[in-house]
């Protein structure tokens, strides 16, 4: 077993392969995909009808843009040197993947949330979709370079100092490290604590009794039923009880012992498509109305379909045959406590799914509305937590070591944060000529 001091030898001797001053080098490649195409690879698969509505969202802003566009950015970070640091990557850091939720000790907690992508990768491939992310945000809200830049600074800053700190604790304080939510509101300046606590008074209340009244209504026996609104939101009715049966007790059995007796205890009422997010439209997502004790007593589960990773074609492939089984157990790896219903299972034409709850105390940030000091503040929180992700999965000494002590890879990766901006907002401009041209099909982004 090697020595703390030598796994921190691994990290600074990868400094020789990759300096970390060479993080903030962005020269599209002469083999860059076409963005566009890439996108439109991605559609073949989705539901034909929703993926004129992906581009609509899409093609909002270029904070919209990066968020559906993690497979362009996934070729190109592939596309740069690599330290050989290995984590297990979210695979989509980008600012609205991260947020808060609900523990099963019903604590709240911050955290990464979206596991869609993620497989083991190199550390600096979150680290850099963090930080074009947050330069990204900072210029669409109409502030200046200097100051996206430096967003993105605090957010790198904050991920190489809460890795440091890591590195020199023992295997089970890394373990059990978390960021309580309750404690946010001190991290921030006095002027701006009511605010965070306002959001984190919202996400408490975000639980599947308050998602029933915005998705349902009762029937004439007095049953609720989801409320069809095309496209966002349709009743299902090719899911007869046979099937649903089926895919039950595929789900059931990849849960624990305990929570299959749990969920034993509730009952389907109605089932529904829903449209979710912005990259993921387009992809087969479910949500499930079950009722426990009594029609006060409701579980909305939410059953989304799990497709290869973006990253997929540039790393080693993953251990797990089951895209939905990828997607829990790097989602339980990482996260420092996760979803009781988290699980997965094998639907019709044989596609991957994986299920969690639709609201279980869920809330994310503003970031259009962020002033540039909230801004910073929120970035250093996301780096801390995508450190504390990293450190559970990877070797966090040897990342410490690569790191140190000075700003040299800080300021590399904000750098490099601007200038990917920049091409993002290239290829946002082309997705909306395209729109323009009619090449590509959208719809308004509802």
């Amino acid at each position: 077993m090697t020595t703390p001091s030598e796994r921190a030898e691994v990290g600074r001797a990868a400094r020789k392969v990759v300096p970390r001053s060479s993080h903030g080098r962005w020269i599209p490649s002469s083999q860059r995909p076409d963005p566009l195409t890439v996108l439109e690879l991605q559609a073949v698969d989705r539901v034909p009808e929703l993926v004129p509505l992906r581009y609509g969202r899409m093609a909002a802003s270029p904070f919209a843009f990066l968020r559906g566009a993690a497979a362009v950015m996934a070729a190109d970070l592939a596309a740069q040197p690599r330290t050989g640091l290995t984590v297990q990557l979210c695979g989509d850091a980008h600012l609205l993947n991260f947020g808060v939720y609900a523990s099963p000790e019903r604590a709240l907690l911050f955290d990464v949330d979206d596991f869609d992508e993620t497989l083991p990768g190199p550390f600096e491939w979150d680290v850099k979709r963090l930080a074009a992310s947050i330069a990204v945000a900072a210029l669409e809200n109409g502030t200046t370079k200097a100051k996206a830049h430096r967003a993105a600074l605090v957010a790198t800053a904050s991920y190489r100092t809460a890795m440091r700190r890591l590195a020199g604790l023992g295997e089970l304080a890394v373990w059990y490290e978390r960021i309580d939510a309750d404690d946010l509101a001190p991290m921030v300046r006095r002027d701006r604590r009511a605010r965070v606590e306002n959001r984190l008074a919202r996400a408490r209340r975000r639980t599947s009794l308050q998602a029933l009244a915005g998705l349902t209504r009762q029937d004439e026996h007095g049953d609720r039923r989801f409320v069809d609104d095309p496209p966002l939101l349709q009743r299902t009715t090719d899911i007869d009880r046979i099937a649903l049966g089926k895919i039950f007790s595929d789900y059931r059995s990849s849960l624990s012992e305990e929570r299959r007796l749990l969920l034993d205890r509730h009952r389907f009422v109605d089932a529904a498509r829903k449209v979710v997010g912005v990259g993921s439209v387009g992809t087969r997502c479910f949500v499930l109305l079950l009722e426990g004790r009594d029609a006060d007593d409701p579980l909305v589960l939410q059953v989304k379909e799990a497709g290869r990773s973006v990253l997929e074609p540039y790393l080693p492939p993953s251990t797990y045959a089951h895209q939905g089984q990828r997607i829990v157990c790097g989602q339980r790896l990482v996260q420092a406590a996760s979803d009781i219903f988290l699980g997965w299972m094998t639907g019709p034409e044989r596609r991957h799914f994986y299920w969690r709850q639709l609201r279980d105390m869920k809330g994310s940030a503003e970031v259009e509305t962020m002033s540039p000091a909230m801004l910073g503040d929120y970035a250093a929180l996301c780096g801390r937590a995508l450190a504390r992700a990293h450190a559970r999965s990877g070797d966090r000494i040897a990342i410490a070591g690569y790191l140190g002590s000075s700003d040299v890879f800080d300021r590399a990766v904000a750098d490099f944060a601007i200038r990917y901006a920049r091409q993002n907002a290239d290829d946002w401009s082309a997705l909306g000529a395209a729109i323009a041209a009619g090449m590509i099909p959208s719809a308004p982004g509802a």
